[in-house]
């Protein structure tokens, strides 16, 4: 048998009605002890003085008088006025402060008494030994008193209520959107793409619903790239695969050297190929990040390319050095190879970023593919051959580390001529 709440809704009612219930034990004892306690001592005393008072009249007025004086106190006051005694008297009925108005009597007599009732009906009686003998009188608490537990019943469950109804609106502001994103994410996870959700509501939902709706635009990224991977895989690979079999066959025929260079160079592509898809592959994994001195980073970067010239001062910040330098030579290499002439690498400092840009005085890209060169195999003179350019697969490993490690990558043409491969990198505390 399961005790616990199972959904939200329950659990924050539950926890509501708790807490609720505490605050109005907490919040009764203390009214009841600060107010309704002393104002019942207050009341109880001035009945008592009521009844005394009303004894010593009687007693003191012509007995000719005394039926009117009664009728009086019974239409004003709810008294009755008896010099019989009680027929077949019973302890009294239960009524609110009976402690308290039984304490004022014995307190106004200098002895105690005992309040007694008739059985008949809720009248509850006491003797008052006043001017020689003993008068009853009589009182209905009903006509004096309060009724404490009703006003807590009530209260309790007007409380509750109105717990359960808070607990209802706003367990639905909450659970309506994550049921909604509950649902999109199963959709993500049988490989469907719902549409976004809506990024509205209070401020910790809208941030959820902006951050799954990202995760589900990168999810859909990644298949599209694992799916144009494998595309690639499959053309890039079956040419060379294509023209070693017929070298093969050619050989079996009439052996020569060149065949056999050919078979070689097919085969050292194919290696080629594998290796950029196992990078672009590996691009997601974020490097540990560590101490580096930038400028001494970027001129060792640099130097390995050749022909570079470095703008860059002293700074030291926590980062991939790996990952930083894949990024860059994939960069340089692109600048040196499309762009001509003089290479420049140069670091700006900014307040919150760190800007490394790489420039080249080449053609440019045209404004409408500044964006398309970073996806997988994508090429701008539409080639797929290797001695034209690679795989297509450079932009595209940049643009995913960059990523991966929460950089920015921006390609711009510069006014004066020349591309500008920007790489920002927010500055960050030592982790």
């Amino acid at each position: 048998m399961r005790l616990k709440p199972a959904s939200l809704f329950s659990r924050t009612a539950l926890i509501l009605a708790l807490a609720f219930v505490l605050f109005q034990a907490g919040a009764y004892w203390v009214i009841y002890r600060t107010l309704v306690l002393p104002v019942a001592q207050r009341s109880a005393d001035d009945l008592a003085g009521l009844v005394i008072l009303s004894a010593q009249t009687w007693v003191e007025l012509p007995p000719i008088t005394r039926p009117a004086f009664e009728d009086e106190l019974a239409y004003r006051h709810g008294l009755r006025l008896t010099a019989l005694p009680l027929v077949d008297p019973v302890p009294a009925p239960h009524f609110a402060f009976k402690k308290q108005v039984a304490q004022a009597l014995s307190k106004r007599l200098g002895s105690e008494l005992h309040l007694s009732g008739r059985g008949q009906d809720d009248s509850v009686w006491v003797d008052i030994p006043v001017g020689g003998r003993v008068l009853r009188v009589g009182f209905f608490p009903n006509r004096y008193g309060v009724r404490p537990p009703l006003a807590a019943g009530t209260l309790l469950s007007l409380g509750a209520f109105l717990v359960l109804l808070t607990a209802l609106v706003l367990v639905r502001r909450i659970t309506v959107p994550l049921a909604r994103a509950a649902r999109a994410a199963e959709q993500v996870g049988a490989g469907q793409f719902p549409a976004p959700l809506p990024e509205g509501g209070p401020q910790e939902l809208a941030e959820l619903a902006r951050r799954f709706n990202q995760m589900s635009r990168e999810v859909q990224a990644l298949l599209e790239n694992r799916t144009t991977l494998l595309a690639g895989v499959s053309h890039d690979l079956r040419t060379p695969l294509t023209r070693a079999r017929l070298a093969l066959e050619l050989l079996q025929v009439r052996p020569e050297p060149q065949r056999m260079a050919r078979i070689g160079r097919d085969l050292e592509e194919m290696n080629t190929l594998i290796a950029g898809y196992l990078d672009l592959a590996r691009s997601f994994k974020v490097e540990e990040p560590e101490e580096v001195e930038l400028a001494q980073a970027l001129r060792e970067i640099a130097s390995r390319s050749g022909g570079v010239r470095v703008e860059a001062q002293a700074c030291t910040v926590w980062i991939g050095r790996q990952t930083l330098a894949r990024i860059l030579s994939n960069l340089l290499e692109n600048a040196r190879r499309y762009g001509g002439g003089e290479v420049t690498l140069r670091l700006v400092r900014e307040k919150n970023w760190l800007r490394i840009q790489v420039i080249d005085q080449g053609p440019g890209i045209p404004e409408d593919e500044l964006e398309k060169v970073f996806r997988p195999f994508y090429r701008l003179d539409a080639s797929r051959a290797q001695a034209t350019g690679g795989t297509g697969l450079g932009l595209a490993i940049v643009k995913q580390l960059a990523e991966a490690n929460g950089w920015r990558i921006l390609m711009r043409n510069r006014p004066q001529g020349g591309l500008e491969a920007e790489l920002e990198i927010p500055t960050r505390p030592k982790p």
